[in-house]
């Protein structure tokens, strides 16, 4: 897609010519372990839970233009939001990426390597895994923002086209989504599948990275603040209906059947069924998709999350003279944090994860999710912001709402962890 001009565009089309930080920011939220979601809940309950993945949608356009709106309205970075709070905020992220950041990368390594590895069985999944970490980081150690998002697009596409179109093939009652979606319904044993599908569409730290990417198609000041808006409108509609495809698989082909999928090894299982019922092309088709789900997931993190450490370490360091300037792809802790992200998690993948390390982590992601509905709310409601960009009753209350369900899936996990 076109870069934006300098001055925000006018008309609709003029707007939806200009989308791209909006979906940078939900395809990176969408990895496997949404793709598992969506077709658990659809092999096990149909196309019930469809309004989930709606409210799900909802919630994280909601979350991500908070933090558009803060970055356009007061030319603050969501960490010197966060740094005015208090120094506990700006440190529990410091902790948080730290210990995130090299699990992180061995996982989405390994199962963008699992992705490939099943259509192309040539090499062992720890060589596929080094390669994809290799990708991703030379791709963004270039510094160039708009040649990221153009990969990203084409990711995007391919996501879009493969499991849409795998999901058209299966000739899905149009009824039964529509009623799925507009009848809020839940039976027995759903409920943790619901809250899943719920925090799980579309969002990860990066959602936190949207300003950043802002910054980087020049989007800055009030006036882009509509702009943003149909940006993230469109992103999370078509994350949605990506979405529910993955559901309507789940309930078309596996609904009937005792077929379980279990972690990203279903996934490939699933792609054989696919080949065995229909042709090879079907099965590669999803295939494909699954795989520019997990490494565009990969992409987006290599370059959002850096943006948000290099930020980190100009707050703690306070450097005055450059807050006014926006960290960039050539910070040395930008690229720090993309070392960091590409060549310790390497190790991980011949001698696995340290428990402990695990175990930590788990319990600070279950945290991040509700950090950042409270920050916005608390920032976003404050004299921080003029008047008019202050957060209204109805983003108040979806946020509210946001806190209660994260806040409920971080108990679970931490009950699981413990």
């Amino acid at each position: 897609m076109a870069p934006a001009s300098p001055t925000p565009p006018k008309t609709f089309g003029q707007k939806l010519r200009n989308v791209g930080p909006g979906f940078v920011t939900a395809a990176t939220g969408v990895g496997t372990g949404d793709l598992i979601a969506a077709l658990v809940a659809g092999s096990g309950f149909g196309m019930m839970l469809g309004w989930a993945i709606i409210l799900g949608s909802i919630i994280k356009y909601f979350l991500t233009e908070g933090v558009g709106r803060w970055h356009l309205a007061t030319g603050k970075t969501i960490l010197q939001g966060w740094h005015s709070l208090g120094k506990w905020a700006t440190g529990y992220f410091g902790v948080y990426a730290i210990i995130w950041g090299v699990l992180y990368g061995a996982a989405a390594g390994s199962t963008s390597a699992l992705m490939m590895r099943s259509m192309f069985p040539i090499m062992p999944l720890w060589a596929w895994a080094i390669i994809h970490l290799l990708i991703g980081f030379a791709l963004v150690w270039t510094g160039k923002y708009m040649l990221f998002e153009r990969v990203m697009l084409v990711f995007i596409g391919i996501m879009f086209v493969t499991v849409v179109g795998t999901a058209v093939i299966l000739l899905p009652d149009i009824g039964n989504i529509v009623q799925g979606i507009v009848v809020p319904k839940m039976e027995a044993g759903s409920f943790l599948l619901v809250m899943g599908l719920i925090g799980g569409v579309g969002g990860t730290i990066t959602m936190a990275s949207y300003g950043y990417w802002l910054q980087e198609k020049k989007w800055k000041g009030k006036a882009w603040v509509s702009m943003m808006r149909v940006d993230n409108s469109v992103a999370y509609t078509m994350t949605a209906i990506f979405t529910l495809s993955l559901m309507v698989i789940g309930a078309e082909f596996l609904h009937s059947s005792n077929i379980q999928i279990d972690g990203e090894a279903g996934l490939i299982t699933l792609s054989g069924m696919l080949g065995e019922e229909f042709n090879g092309a079907v099965s590669w088709m999803f295939m494909l998709g699954a795989w520019s789900a997990a490494f565009s997931s990969l992409l987006g993190v290599w370059n959002g999350v850096p943006y948000l450490f290099a930020d980190f370490i100009r707050t703690v360091r306070k450097k005055r003279q450059s807050e006014d300037k926006p960290v960039s792809e050539k910070d040395p802790a930008y690229r720090f944090y993309l070392v960091w992200l590409t060549f310790p998690p390497m190790l991980l993948l011949f001698f696995g994860k340290p428990v402990g390390l695990v175990l930590i982590q788990g319990a600070l992601g279950a945290l991040l999710m509700p950090f950042l509905a409270i920050t916005l709310i608390w920032l976003l409601n404050s004299k921080r912001v003029e008047s008019d960009y202050r957060n209204g009753w109805i983003t108040n209350g979806v946020l509210g709402i946001s806190i209660l369900l994260f806040g409920a899936l971080m108990i679970n996990e931490l009950i699981n962890l413990f």
